[in-house]
C-alpha cells in the first residue's frame, strides 16, 4: 500500500484542483474540453457543495486527486458515491496512490452508509480497466450505456414542452 495521507480540498485549493483536472484532460486527449476556472470550482465545490475532492499526499506534496459526489440508488434506497475523476501524477504512478485513493473512497462510502461506489472509464484506457478489474475486483457494467445532454442540446431539451 502507498505510504501516503489524504486530505480534503478546502477553499483556496481551486488552482491545484484545476491543475489536476487539466493534467487528466491532457492524458485523456480532451484538453480542449476543459472550461472550468478557479471561480467555477469555488462556486460548485465550496459554495454550493455539489462535489468533494480528496488529495493523496506524499512527502508534503499532492500526488493524486479524486473528485466525487453522492448519487442515489432507488433500488437500494440509499446514496452511493460516484467517482467523477481519479488521477495520479505521471511521475508518481506505480507507488499505489491510485489504489490508496480508491480504498479511501470505499472507506468513506462505508462510513457514510452508502451502498455503492461507481465510476466510468474510457473504453481505450486499458491500463485503468485492467487495474479496476484485476487489482480492485470492480465489475464492469456492460449492460448499461451512459447517455448525455450537454451544451446546446441540453438548452434545447430544457426549452421544449413535455
Amino acid at each position: 500500500m502507498a505510504n501516503c495521507t489524504f486530505r480534503s480540498a478546502v477553499q483556496g485549493d481551486e488552482e491545484l484542483i484545476l491543475s489536476f483536472i487539466r493534467a487528466l484532460a491532457e492524458y485523456e486527449h480532451m484538453a480542449d474540453q476543459v472550461v472550468a476556472t478557479p471561480e467555477i470550482l469555488r462556486e460548485w465545490l465550496f459554495e454550493k457543495k455539489k462535489a468533494e475532492v480528496i488529495f493523496a499526499v506524499h512527502g508534503g506534496k499532492e500526488v493524486g486527486f479524486a473528485l466525487f459526489f453522492h448519487n442515489f440508488s432507488t433500488f437500494l434506497g440509499r446514496a452511493g458515491i460516484y467517482l467523477e475523476d481519479l488521477f495520479v501524477l505521471p511521475e508518481e504512478r506505480g507507488h499505489g496512490y491510485g489504489k490508496a485513493l480508491l480504498k479511501h473512497l470505499a472507506h468513506i462510502a462505508v462510513e457514510r452508509g452508502c451502498g455503492r461506489l461507481e465510476w466510468s472509464c474510457l473504453d481505450w484506457n486499458t491500463p485503468s480497466i485492467d487495474f479496476y478489474t484485476k487489482r480492485m475486483q470492480a465489475v464492469p457494467m456492460d449492460e448499461w450505456t451512459v447517455y448525455r445532454l450537454t451544451g446546446e442540446t441540453l438548452e434545447e431539451a430544457a426549452q421544449e414542452e413535455a
